[in-house]
């Protein structure tokens, strides 16, 4: 992602809203997961959600981050976090094998996915697992998808094609965000005239604290349906993918 843009989402990525309700959701997915399981985060960030994942009860020594960006693994060294990397995520040379692999928001920033996804699956333990998160709908394109760098947005059926063509068995498969797709569409429906003229702002805000709080509120309340149902749309999708051979 652009340098500028980069800073404004080092200085937002604890409290916002969007990234605090997806690490609830990934944070609840792996609370039953054996604590010394060996974890990889592609895309870590500072490496708040590694972190969360020690706070847990997850192993230290056994937590591993990587990232494109040299500010982002400084500050994962500054959190505490021994095993940070900077890599490119297409072609991770880690020496482990790891039985949870975590890709948030990554998958999009790599102009070659099939080959991340095929690194990515080469370093799971057979019977591990890959939680990967990526922005959906080309429809939704906007100027926030071209200062992040990215190559492209998903539907459900693509990202669960890529990874049944690593072989990986899909454990669930569902679209995150549900309740704002339509506030965002129209939002950057009206707006895609500012990405041709390359001007306006990524939505990576922080904003009202109100507002910060009540949209934190209403996508936890949604993690919670995602137990019962998957959703039929939203502005991310996600899979739960296991290394079956």
């Amino acid at each position: 992602m652009k340098e500028d843009f980069e800073k404004k989402y080092h200085d937002v990525e604890t409290e916002h809203w969007w990234f605090k309700s997806r690490r609830k959701y990934l944070l609840d997915l792996l609370k039953d997961a054996p604590k010394d399981s060996k974890v990889l985060d592609i895309g870590c960030s500072s490496g708040i959600f590694l972190k969360d994942l020690e706070a847990l009860g997850f192993n230290a020594e056994n937590l591993f981050g990587v990232d494109i960006s040299d500010k982002a693994i400084a500050n994962c060294i500054a959190n505490g976090l021994d095993n940070a990397f900077v890599m490119d995520a297409q072609n991770i040379t880690l020496n482990e094998k790891f039985d949870i692999v975590i890709a948030s928001d990554c998958l999009e920033h790599l102009e070659d996915d099939k080959k991340a996804l095929k690194n990515w699956n080469d370093l799971l333990k057979i019977g591990g697992k890959m939680y990967v998160f990526v922005p959906a709908f080309q429809s939704l394109w906007s100027y926030h998808d071209v200062v992040n760098m990215h190559f492209r947005r998903y539907t459900k059926s693509e990202l669960k094609s890529k990874l049944l063509a690593e072989n990986l068995e899909i454990l669930k498969s569902s679209y995150w965000n549900f309740f704002l797709f339509l506030p965002v569409y129209i939002f950057r429906t009206i707006t895609s005239g500012l990405q041709k003229n390359k001007t306006g702002e990524s939505d990576i805000a922080i904003g009202n604290s109100f507002v910060n709080s009540a949209l934190l509120q209403l996508i936890i309340f949604e993690n919670k349906l995602l137990k019962i149902f998957n959703l039929p749309f939203g502005v991310s999708t996600f899979c739960i993918a296991k290394k079956v051979k």
